[in-house]
């Protein structure tokens, strides 16, 4: 492990060094990506080498003890160093933790679709309480978010909904979320006081680069059609929306929130290349993926990972087994805990398996 973070370290010191020359900080494109490279690196190497002077104090402390004839000094010097060997240890945990390897998607902007399952017009009315959260949770985190398409109910659910997050680390924040999410609530429309459970199903797909995901343009049906919904005048009068079938998979992909038709087929282009970058990683690293499901669930839509339950005020996380009762906060976007949690557990897992 030490080999590794002395790379590690020598590496930031190298690229350090690197944005003082003059033929990298005139040229913005080097420059950029040097500091790319080195905010990659920059937590490990810090941390070694808060480690390293913490082994420093560490010896020094013992040197001292071991010269040292006074008492009451030397219990002070004992207490100094008890102190030390417990950030020893945690600064090794903690770098153990940083040389996992990281997931290369961490970074991408993230595509979100929420789609009603079990429980008709009541699960899609939770469909768009979890659109609301995930909503709130970007403004908290500082992301934009663009809607790509809904079918919403009369009631104000949605049968299904899609958007994208644009921000940094998204997909490292979201991609717990995938899977399917249980709501245990009192439905409006329900005049007994029943309990009803209903469920909504979560996909959290990174964003596909172009050099990813080649599509041949003959592959693609592309029909339009006028928009429904919400949105005044425009709506079924223009021609906007889009639908494009890939041919080979038969996946359809429709976008028809903006006015424009040009911004509909590139919002549902991105989403379609996302959706094959997707099937594509599962067919060649099956095995993986079924790794990462046997951790923590991610990625596994099928997979029953969260349960809602109002009367009781209680949000569940079952991979976990974490459970708070703040229903509300979580509701409001208030999601940190959680995905904390279930990125530590993430990393401990895969901790054990370089280990193993």
């Amino acid at each position: 492990m030490f080999e590794k973070l002395s790379v590690f370290e020598s590496k930031y010191e190298e690229l350090s060094s690197r944005l003082c020359d003059p033929a990298v900080a005139g040229s913005a494109e080097k420059y950029t990506q040097t500091m790319k490279e080195l905010k990659e690196i920059e937590e490990v190497a810090l941390k070694y080498r808060e480690y390293k002077n913490c082994l420093k104090e560490l010896n020094d402390a013992r040197e001292m003890k071991s010269e040292e004839k006074d008492p009451e000094l030397s219990a002070m010097i004992d207490d100094e160093i008890s102190g030390l060997e417990l950030n020893e240890k945690e600064l090794t945990e903690q770098l153990k933790l940083l040389l996992v390897p990281k997931d290369p998607d961490d970074d991408r902007n993230v595509i979100v679709e929420i789609r009603g399952g079990a429980g008709g017009e009541e699960a899609a009315l939770f469909a768009a309480v979890l659109y609301r959260m995930y909503s709130m949770y970007a403004v908290k985190q500082g992301w934009r978010s663009e809607m790509i398409g809904a079918n919403e109910t009369e009631l104000g659910g949605f049968k299904e909904v899609s958007f994208m997050l644009n921000g940094s680390g998204a997909y490292s924040r979201m991609k717990f979320e995938s899977g399917v999410h249980r709501v245990q609530r009192v439905p409006d429309t329900e005049t007994q006081g029943r309990i009803h459970t209903s469920t909504v199903t979560v996909a959290v797909l990174p964003e596909a680069d172009d050099v990813e995901v080649n599509i041949n343009p003959a592959d693609l049906k592309i029909d339009t059609f006028r928009s429904s919904g919400a949105g005044g005048q425009h709506i079924n009068k223009t021609e906007s929306a889009i639908r494009i079938t890939h041919l080979p998979t038969g996946l359809v992909v429709e976008c028809q929130d903006e006015r424009s038709q040009y911004k509909n087929k590139d919002k549902a282009m991105k989403v379609l290349k996302s959706r094959l970058l997707e099937a594509e990683r599962e067919k060649q690293h099956g095995e993986v993926a079924q790794q990462r499901r046997s951790q923590v669930g991610t990625g596994d839509r099928s997979e029953r990972i969260r349960t809602y339950n109002y009367p009781q005020g209680r949000v569940t996380d079952h991979r976990i087994g974490l459970t708070l009762y703040r229903i509300d906060d979580i509701l409001n976007g208030d999601l940190d805990e959680i995905i904390d949690s279930l990125t530590a557990a993430d990393r401990a897992a895969k901790m054990k398996n370089e280990e193993d």
